[in-house]
């Protein structure tokens, strides 16, 4: 992958001019991409001693090396406003669902799945792409999780937007362009596998709203939110902020990662999918010799009880959503991330990339 370097120089521009009493032009304050400069600005210290922490949020303070990479000094370069409606959002406003951005011949799931997986077997035939089977250290429950590729087994292992696209839309994603957004759900600075049942609870949450519960991954998981959002320039609420800072309070160190920085996750616990990691060669025994026939007729065989087949949930046709003729409309409405074998809403809509979930957010 290849990295990116986060473009700080400008943003800290704005804020140090903002703190010294001059505000941006309106057109800095909204325009959809970084805007580099090479102007050096220097605050003084009488200039610091006159400005004043606000009251209701917690302490800011400018880094005073405008390079810097420490996750604190990159989070007060963001802007802090309100979250802005969710009018007119659409899962289709990012672009289509793990496109292959990079155009490696490799999906963005497949190639995230490659990058967070270990003892990765792939699928026949696709040039080391489709990834079937893989163990993921997950860092949002420090499990163990056994992945296998299949229609039962694949929502075991999800791959998380850490800024959610719905939270993205309602901070700033909403002027960018459509390039942008698309380049942005597909951003593996954006993007971790990690365990299916926690993706589903975290939904669209910022970090005021959730954490993961391995509280060892929590400082890396806000700076990659920070880093994440200082790439697209979008910005944070005051409360968002403030989880921010309570969690790097214990990291006073952290810096935001980069594409390339990999994670080691501590697992103290495992989950396991039924599934082997490699399916073993089936071995078929040497057959028995046929036991001879009696002359007498044996007696009747015990017939062993019939037991009746899971009830299966009846399945519907597409498009019988009773409120919404497609996914797209039932994501702007705040449903979706349909999971097989979970929410029966999963059978009226068509699973075009057959991973189990349908109206994916």
């Amino acid at each position: 992958m290849r990295t990116t370097r986060l473009a700080i120089a400008g943003s800290a521009l704005t804020l140090l001019l903002a703190l010294t009493g001059c505000q941006a032009p309106e057109s800095e304050q909204t325009t959809s991409t970084p805007v580099s400069t090479s102007t050096t600005t220097s605050v003084t210290a009488s200039a610091q001693a006159e400005s004043s922490p606000s009251s209701t949020t917690a302490t800011t303070t400018v880094a005073a090396d405008p390079d810097s990479n420490l996750a604190v000094d990159v989070l007060n370069i963001l802007e802090v406003k309100g979250r802005a409606p969710k009018t007119g959002y659409s899962r289709d406003e990012f672009g289509p669902a793990w496109a292959d951005v990079d155009h490696n011949g490799c999906d963005t799931r497949n190639d995230i799945l490659d990058r967070d997986l270990e003892q990765v077997i792939y699928r026949d035939n696709t040039q080391d792409c489709v990834v079937l089977t893989g163990v993921l250290n997950d860092p949002y429950t420090a499990t163990q999780i056994n992945f296998q590729r299949g229609q039962d087994t694949s929502t075991a292992v999800q791959i998380d937007h850490v800024v959610a696209l719905s939270d993205a839309w309602q901070k700033g994603a909403q002027q960018l362009t459509a390039d942008q957004r698309r380049t942005f759900s597909n951003d593996p600075l954006n993007l971790l596998a990690v365990d299916g049942p926690a993706n589903q609870q975290k939904s669209d949450s910022d970090a005021a709203s959730w954490l993961p519960a391995n509280r060892s991954f929590r400082c890396d998981y806000v700076s990659r939110q920070i880093a994440v959002k200082h790439r697209y320039d979008l910005w944070v609420t005051a409360a968002e902020k403030d989880a921010m800072i309570r969690v790097l309070d214990a990291c006073p160190g952290q810096e935001v990662p980069t594409d390339d920085t990999v994670y080691t996750i501590n697992v103290t616990s495992t989950t396991t999918v039924e599934q082997p990691a490699v399916a073993p060669a089936a071995v078929a025994p040497a057959p028995e010799a046929p036991a001879p026939v009696p002359e007498a007729p044996a007696p009747a065989p015990v017939q062993p009880a019939v037991v009746p087949p899971a009830p299966v949930a009846p399945v519907e046709a597409a498009g019988t959503d009773p409120q919404f003729p497609n996914c797209k409309q039932a994501i702007a409405a705040g449903y979706g991330n349909y999971i097989q074998g979970v929410n029966p809403e999963y059978n009226w809509y068509r699973d075009g990339d057959g991973d189990g979930i349908n109206c994916e957010h």
